[in-house]
């Protein structure tokens, strides 16, 4: 008997885990994605001390890194940081950037161009076109 092959999941199966500093653009993203259907999950990685929090809590199907400077970081939240907490951020995020499936430098980007980004990989990583 013959099985057919499977199905690819549709990418709104995917579970899709975002990560990156303070203020890259993680939840205006998972507000992108979530309104059009996606499976989305903020990865709070930037706090952790634990290298690999962002598989023992999560494991997503796509890991999204999203960067920002620093100095884009101060301009879009006027955060009370200094630059050696964002390298510190930058170190506890370094596992997970060696492990994204898709890094997005969102400091020239719209929001718009970020959430395209996203989608277009994921549908390409999935197989399907847009």
């Amino acid at each position: 008997m013959n099985n057919p092959e499977k199905e690819p999941p549709s990418p709104q199966d995917l579970l899709i885990g975002i990560v990156g500093p303070c203020a890259a653009g993680k939840s205006t993203l998972i507000e992108g994605l979530t309104r059009l259907g996606y499976r989305t999950r903020q990865i709070a990685q930037e706090h952790s001390y634990v290298k690999d929090m962002w598989q023992r809590l999560t494991n997503p199907d796509i890991l999204i890194f999203l960067d920002a400077a620093y100095a884009t970081t101060i301009q879009r939240r006027k955060l009370d940081w200094s630059e050696s907490d964002w390298q510190e951020q930058q170190r506890r995020l370094s596992h997970a950037k060696e492990h994204a499936d898709l890094y997005v430098e969102t400091d020239q980007l719209s929001v718009e161009d970020v959430l395209n980004t996203v989608i277009e990989f994921v549908h390409a990583h999935n197989g399907l076109m847009k």
